[in-house]
């Protein structure tokens, strides 16, 4: 067992959905990036000062940390049956969880320890909304399978956040992921209509659906045959307050952001990209990344730098699920 330990920057956020600026990262949102693929056979630019979801600014200059809400505790606890969608879950060990904050308020998790040395979670959005079927039947690519090729050829551990529709879109896709050792899916609501508003234009989920929305999801993960699935959920555009925390919690999920943001969505340089990225990575970072040839065509680019200069540094690459076991005293 796990057993209960502090986490180092987790917060539950009050009063107002977070926004982050930048006329670019509207854009992103407005056009509700999508896409992460396999390889079945074989925010903004980069350089903007925010990224791609709702929450405090982050940029690759310095800037003042927010302040964290008291710490919340990692447990062992197993996710719920509606986070189970897949054959072997009960065989695996149960991913760590963190207990809810005050009020029942569903906790939120940003990043690792900087204590527990040279790790680094790199998350890729698997973004699709309810609506987007039409885009795909017209022929436009959601997936990335070289993307998860270089992941794979570059052994990188990683967590994938899918939404239910990309799910249900690329079943196959889906499963392969989420069969694959490398990788877990992570939960990215159905939808990725938004958990507070306003939310970059996206539509609103109604405050009593937001966890039949997030339990969805994690059925069609079951459907597609996905069976490395972790009960996390990062919001759609990041944005979220505190009554889509307190909607969340019969889930029984940990709400997931990040601490450092690539600026690959819409980005044209690989590199640009590339050096955010190498910029803002700390011991217990977590990367917030999308892979969709259509949105952000120069992930895979910047993969190939990332991972060997992180590597040259010390760095190890390790799922979500890992870094928040790590996150102890």
């Amino acid at each position: 067992m796990i057993g209960y330990f502090p986490v180092v920057t987790i917060s539950v956020r009050r009063l107002t959905a977070r926004a982050v600026s930048g006329a670019v990262l509207g854009a992103v949102l407005a056009a509700t990036l999508v896409g992460c693929g396999t390889d079945d056979g074989g925010g903004t630019g980069a350089g903007a000062s925010s990224g791609t979801k709702a929450r405090p600014p982050v940029s690759a200059s310095p800037a003042k940390p927010p302040v964290p809400a008291p710490a919340g505790k990692p447990s062992p606890s197993a996710p719920s049956a509606s986070a189970a969608p897949g054959p072997g879950t009960a065989a695996r060990q149960a991913p760590p969880t963190i207990a809810p904050g005050p009020g029942g308020r569903t906790a939120v998790f940003e990043r690792g320890a900087a204590s527990s040395g040279k790790v680094v979670a790199l998350t890729f959005d698997a973004d699709m909304t309810a609506d987007q079927g039409p885009r795909a039947a017209r022929g436009e690519h959601f997936d990335n399978p070289q993307l998860i090729a270089t992941l794979r050829r570059l052994k990188v551990d990683a967590t994938v956040f899918m939404t239910g529709r990309w799910a249900e879109e690329y079943p196959d896709q889906a499963r392969s992921i989420g069969t694959d050792p490398l990788f877990e899916i992570a939960n990215h609501s159905y939808s990725h209509y938004a958990f507070a508003a306003p939310c970059y234009g996206l539509p609103t989920v109604a405050r009593g659906d937001m966890a039949a929305d997030v339990r969805r999801a994690f059925d069609a993960f079951r459907r597609a045959g996905a069976r490395n699935v972790v009960p996390y959920f990062r919001f759609p555009g990041g944005c979220y307050d505190d009554d889509a925390l307190r909607a969340l919690a019969p889930a029984k999920v940990t709400a997931v952001q990040w601490d450092v943001v690539s600026g690959d969505a819409f980005a044209k340089d690989g590199d640009a990209v590339a050096e955010q990225v190498l910029a803002g990575v700390k011991p217990g970072s977590l990367v917030v990344m999308h892979c969709t040839r259509s949105a952000a065509p120069v992930t895979e680019r910047a993969i190939r730098r990332i991972v060997p200069e992180l590597r040259a540094r010390g760095y190890r690459f390790v799922k979500v699920s890992e870094l928040m076991a790590g996150a102890r005293t």
